[in-house]
């Protein structure tokens, strides 16, 4: 009997450990043979991500297939992608990557399936962080603000908000930690609340969302890439810093990660300060002052079969609001009236692996202080607490099908302690659900799906003006999307999508004053409902890239602000109404680098949206079409310390808006930016030195979508960046 029991015991220990496979590597330039740190290695099928450590060495264990597809990436560099078949239970091989001349295939996250760009049926730009900061942006706004179709909204040099082909506020919605961002993002007068520190890159989508993010994706969605772990058995230690000469800012940050075994934890504090921004003339824009605090701690576990991080985010931003212009000072003091926002956010993200199939949740908490501070009185005072929560299933994969099921559920509540209610307390739940089917063809992908959503809103009287309700509304929406690649070189994209989005509570219960105006919310409000039609074209060769996309979108129950013809307290009135309306548009692109001149590269694009009303009225907020040029120069040093550098010089024209006859008319413009950069190694030490000037000829000008051009306030004049980036 013993001996039986041995056997089993025997058999059972070999069947356990039958099919469990490790892959191990190292990844090194191919030209000077240098191991490469931070490369990412992802193997798709199983969802199996890791990154290179300074040696250039990774490691993947307890793989349970004899045969997968393992794909190398990083910024500057070309994807590989590399077939492995397990013969033993160890495999070692080595990886030579060659500098990439355009922008490498990566893995996109924001859609659902996780693949890479060219087997992505919608088109999402990415754009890495060491990229934007390549140019020396100010905030991360401004930085996304460089993908083609998308603009900001901006009051001052703090406060920006991001504009995609002409929709912003509500509309679009944005993802940071893997939680939607929750903060009053309706109102122009205060910021985002986040700080580009500890973020590793960003994805934007171009148009309705709503099939797996549901109401605000209406009009596309920016989904913010948190910095990743470091690698396994690891210490890596960043500083980085920024010098702003227009607002005299300084932005440090510190970061701190290590990984042992199946743990990682991860800080990160940061800190920035501005005083009021000039102007062209060397004036001052009175009371633009801002300053930022922000935390970033996490944790992360993995194992075979389950990966769990825990995120936390603290931001407390101060934003001066401008009155007037008055004579060149440094002042980084913030008087008179100001906002204050303070963000608490924390998601737990968890990846559950089955037989064939994985769960995915995602877990997040909010909780937003938004203040206006006039003369040391909070007049307004309120706090937004969210709970969200976001389930998928992804069912198991049959030959070329894949399946993804989920829901979502967001509670949330408003309350008021200042002088002034600018919203009613207020309770909101929402609960959506949805499937999305993916099929891969030959050399085709079909993607579609369908999704319910239900939302109560729930608010309290506060005076007879403003009687407390209840509003239940429920959305239907859904995608379809194909992909066709016509040879090696050119790629089709065709998507149809409809998305919503529900009235804010800004929309449904306003009676008083806001940003200088008194505005009149209206509870009979319903949602909005849009359907859009995109097409993308791009020829992809070895020295040329093209693209062209071109969109049509209609809105029905469109919400806007209409100006009533009377004043209170000298006011002017404004009221939300609804109507049908439609914007159209594209961007189209041509990225050049000939041969055998390797280092040079030249960049131009043109963007356009139009967005009218049905009645045939511009509607307000639209950007204006812009022509955009770079040319960039970048190469190695024959050196082993000065490895890398780069230089390049930013030509943007802005063609005079398409205006709504309630807004100003502002002449064109155009402006001119520069830098120059470069990368050095000393031991393990990285460090990146750059210097860049923005409107370098100091233009005076107007932005069409700047908040203080009501007031006749220009925008910023020239602005010289300096930046260093330490890792080690």
């Amino acid at each position: 009997m013993k001996n039986i029991i041995a056997i089993i015991i025997i058999i059972f220990s070999f069947s356990s450990s039958f099919g469990q496979y490790t892959l191990s590597g190292t990844i090194k330039d191919a030209d000077t043979e240098a191991p490469l740190a931070g490369i990412n290695i992802h193997i798709p099928a199983i969802n199996l991500k890791t990154v290179s450590d300074l040696e250039g060495r990774f490691k993947f264990e307890n793989i349970k297939t004899p045969d997968i597809e393992v794909v190398f990436y990083s910024q500057g560099y070309q994807t590989i992608y590399k077939k492995i078949h397990f013969d033993t239970p160890y495999k070692t091989i080595q990886i030579l990557m060659k500098e990439a001349v355009f922008e490498i295939d990566q893995v996109i996250v924001s859609t659902g399936f996780n693949k890479l760009q060219k087997d992505n049926v919608m088109k999402v730009s990415h754009k890495s962080m060491t990229n934007l900061e390549q140019k020396g942006m100010q905030n991360i706004m401004e930085g996304i603000a460089q993908v083609p179709g998308v603009s900001n909204l901006s009051t001052g040099t703090a406060i920006t908000k991001p504009v995609i082909r002409g929709l912003s506020g509500n509309r679009v919605l944005v993802y940071n930690q893997g939680v939607r961002l929750e903060n009053y993002q309706f109102g122009a007068e205060h910021g985002m609340g986040i700080d580009p520190s500890g973020i590793s890159g960003v994805e934007v989508i171009k148009g309705p969302a709503s099939l797996l993010y549901g109401s605000d994706a209406l009009g596309g969605v920016i989904y913010l890439i948190p910095e990743k772990f470091a690698p396994n058995n690891q210490i890596v230690y960043n500083i980085n810093g920024k010098y702003f000469s227009n607002t005299k800012g300084i932005h440090t940050s510190v970061g701190v990660k290590s990984s042992k075994n199946n743990w990682q934890f991860i800080t990160r504090g940061s800190w920035k300060q501005n005083a009021d921004y000039l102007i062209p003339s060397g004036e001052s824009v009175l009371n633009t002052a801002n300053n930022d605090t922000d935390l970033k701690l996490g944790i992360g576990y993995h194992k075979t079969g389950y990966k769990t991080a825990l995120r936390y985010n603290f931001n407390h931003t101060l934003n001066g609001l401008a009155s007037g212009i008055g004579i060149e000072k440094t002042n980084y003091d913030i008087t008179g009236k100001y906002q204050d926002l303070t963000t608490h956010n924390i998601s737990w993200k968890n990846d559950i692996r089955l037989n064939k199939s994985h769960f995915k949740t995602n877990l997040g908490y909010s909780n937003v202080r938004r203040a206006l501070i006039n003369n040391d009185r909070p007049f307004i005072d309120m706090t937004l607490n969210t709970f969200n929560a976001d389930i998928k299933w992804y069912a198991p994969k049959k030959q070329n099908w894949e399946w993804i099921t989920g829901t979502q559920l967001m509670l949330q509540s408003n309350s008021n302690t200042g002088e002034h209610f600018l919203l009613p307390d207020a309770q909101i739940f929402s609960v959506g659900v949805f499937a999305n089917v993916n099929r891969t063809f030959n050399k085709s992908i079909l993607q579609g799906g369908i999704r319910y959503d239900f939302r109560n809103t729930h608010t309290e009287t506060i005076d007879a003006t403003r009687i407390g309700f209840d509003k239940n509304t429920g959305s239907l929406s859904g995608a379809l999307g194909y992909k066709q690649d016509l040879n090696e070189k050119m790629t089709l994209r065709i998507n149809l999508a409809s998305g919503f989005r529900a009235p804010n509570l800004a929309e449904l219960t306003s009676n008083g004053e806001h940003e200088g105006r008194i505005e009149i919310g209206n509870p009979d409000l319903k949602n909005e409902q849009n359907i859009q039609a995109d097409f993308n074209w791009e020829y992809n060769s070895t020295h040329i890239e093209f693209f062209v996309n071109g969109f049509y979108n209609h809105i029905n129950k469109y919400i806007y602000l209409q100006p009533l013809s009377y004043q209170i307290d000298s006011l002017p009135v404004y009221s939300y109404q609804q109507d049908n309306a439609y914007l159209y548009g594209g961007e189209a692109g041509l990225h050049f680098h000939p041969h055998p001149w390797d280092w040079l590269h030249v960049k131009s694009s043109f963007e356009m949206v139009v967005g009218k009303k049905q009645t045939g009225e511009y509607l307000p907020l639209i950007p204006a079409d812009q022509w955009k040029n770079e040319i960039r120069l970048t190469n190695k040093l024959p050196h082993k310390i000065w490895q890398k550098y780069y230089w390049f010089a930013e030509f943007n024209h802005t063609f005079k808006a398409r205006n709504n006859p309630n807004e100003a008319v502002y002449p064109a413009y155009t402006l001119i930016n520069t830098g120059v950069g470069i990368n050095m190694q000393y031991h393990k030490t990285k460090t990146i030195l750059n210097l860049s000037i923005h409107n370098l000829f100091n233009q005076t000008y107007v932005s069409n979508l700047s908040v203080l051009r009501e007031e006749g306030i220009p925008n910023q004049g020239r602005n010289i960046i300096i930046g260093i980036n330490m890792t080690f």
